[in-house]
């Protein structure tokens, strides 16, 4: 333990310093002896922050709490990572998550009000910020004929950089005709109003000179494969909403072969293996509509679709973990309140997975037994130690908190030891030894009238328990004391 706090005192010395990857090494070795430690990850987390790696940041967040729930620290830290990665509506729920354990807490107070300046969306939601995914969105803007050009100009990127840790610089910047092109790509809509900007036309090929008939010219129409492709997607509609699966299928795989440019036929066939519960079949069709939505420019709303329907059918299969992981691609592409609560329930699944695996009765024997050694030898921390892991390794066990108490009670941790004297016996109400430490912990707290209550309960348990008895005997004692103290003082000065 001594090696963990040298390491933990060098890494804040480190940081301290701004030598951010020596604080991280060195948090991290400190980690590698100790990985129950939420301080340690607490720190990293602040480490990985300052160096700008908010998704690391994150993750180290979330482990502290898992680690230890109850430690305000660990939302704060949370919120501010989530903060960074522009995620204002769970860094909220962070804070907020935060402030049930500390309600006085200033830090997650002021995390609160950071975020909803910038949750001004309708019901007090995150608005959509088109320049979130920065690298996709550079991506998807230099294959474009429109704003590829624009990259060979430094102060291009810069803008979009700017964009995206500030989406509200938007409306101060729509003058810039590059903004106009790069949020007609984004979105698939023509913003430019004036016709005179210098910028190329949408279209790659030239458009013919109009004629000099006074005749309007006649109105776009779609293209026939398109248009019956659309009939065909509305067939399928019908057809699913009748839960006749097999003729849906066959109208998108006919919409699909019509137009395969069209992600949301892929979409909509992925639904119905979802119906069918065909949920391998499902992954794969999103997969192909990703992919086809990526080649042929669809919006971000569409490749959400996807990535979520990817995480319902993980989600529905139990398999927390790869469901969380396509919520947040979806979420990268488009935030939506129903995708992110999925995303929250898995996080709570697998914390609560991860809770139960690490259940084990005869571990939780071996460490019980290491903290009664060191509880005999007057090691109360250490005990305490090794009581904390045997209650993770089985905690519906009465005895360990019952212990865990008389190791708070030598440390003078009375409150503490009370809590646990409470959990005991709720779990097994005739526990005799429960009720007689918790008479312990409060007449140590000199709440008498509660400890004879408490030893009450003992000897209804064990009408002969000497220890119940001795303890109620004493508290009624001191009460006496107490009450008669001013009738003796009153009597000895009238004498």
């Amino acid at each position: 333990m001594g090696d963990v706090t040298d390491l933990k005192n060098k890494g804040n010395a480190a940081l301290q310093k701004n030598n951010i990857k020596e604080a991280i090494s060195l948090y991290s070795q400190a980690i590698g002896i100790d990985s129950k430690n939420h301080v340690l990850y607490s720190n990293r987390s602040a480490a990985y922050a300052k160096q700008k790696k908010y998704v690391e940041a994150l993750e180290d967040a979330e482990k502290v709490i898992q680690l230890k729930p109850e430690w305000p620290k660990g939302y704060s830290r949370k919120g501010s990572a989530l903060e960074f990665l522009n995620r204002f509506e769970e860094a909220k729920l962070a804070y907020e998550e935060g402030l049930k354990y500390d309600s006085d807490n200033e830090q997650l107070k002021q995390g609160i009000k950071q975020c909803n300046q910038h949750l001004t969306g309708p019901a007090g939601s995150q608005p959509i910020n088109p320049f979130s995914n920065l690298d996709e969105l550079k991506r998807k803007l230099k294959l474009h004929p429109k704003t590829s050009k624009y990259f060979e100009d430094q102060s291009y990127e810069q803008m979009l950089q700017e964009l995206n840790e500030q989406p509200t610089l938007l409306a101060s910047k729509l003058n810039d005709p590059r903004l106009q092109n790069t949020l007609s790509v984004l979105i698939g809509v023509d913003l430019d109003m004036s016709g005179a900007n210098g910028d190329e036309p949408m279209e790659s090929e030239e458009a013919p000179p109009a004629p000099k008939s006074e005749t309007p010219p006649p109105s776009k129409e779609k293209p026939s494969h398109e248009q019956e492709s659309l009939e065909e997607k509305g067939l399928g509609n019908a057809a699913y909403k009748k839960k006749d699966f097999e003729s849906a299928l066959a109208h998108y795989d006919k919409a699909s072969k019509l137009d395969p440019t069209n992600m949301a036929f892929l979409t909509n066939k992925a639904a119905v293996y979802f119906e069918q519960n065909e949920l391998e079949k499902c992954r794969e069709v999103c997969h192909k509509a990703i992919e086809v939505g990526r080649e042929h420019r669809a919006g971000y709303a569409l490749i959400a679709k996807a990535f979520a329907r990817i995480g319902n059918s993980y989600m529905r299969e139990k398999n927390y973990a790869s469901a969380k992981q396509f919520f947040d691609k979806s979420l990268a592409e488009q935030r939506t309140k129903d995708v992110l609560a999925k995303a929250q329930q898995c996080e709570k699944a697998m914390a609560e997975a991860e809770r139960l695996a690490y259940i084990n009765p005869e571990l939780s024997l071996e460490e019980k037994k290491k903290g009664n050694d060191f509880y005999n030898a007057g090691k109360y921390p250490e005990a305490l130690k090794c009581y904390n892991e045997a209650i993770k390794r089985n905690p519906d066990n009465a005895t360990l908190y019952s212990n865990r108490a008389a190791c708070y009670m030598k440390l003078l941790e009375f409150r503490l030891a009370l809590k646990d004297c409470d959990e005991c016996v709720q779990k097994d109400p005739n526990f005799i030894k429960g009720h007689i430490r918790k008479g312990g912990a409060l007449e140590a707290m000199k709440e008498f009238s509660r400890a004879v209550d408490a030893y009450q309960k003992a000897l209804e348990v064990d009408p002969n328990n000497s220890e119940a008895t001795d303890g109620c005997r004493r508290c009624l004692h001191v009460s006496l004391h107490f009450a008669l103290s001013p009738i003796w003082r009153q009597f000895c000065k009238s004498q």
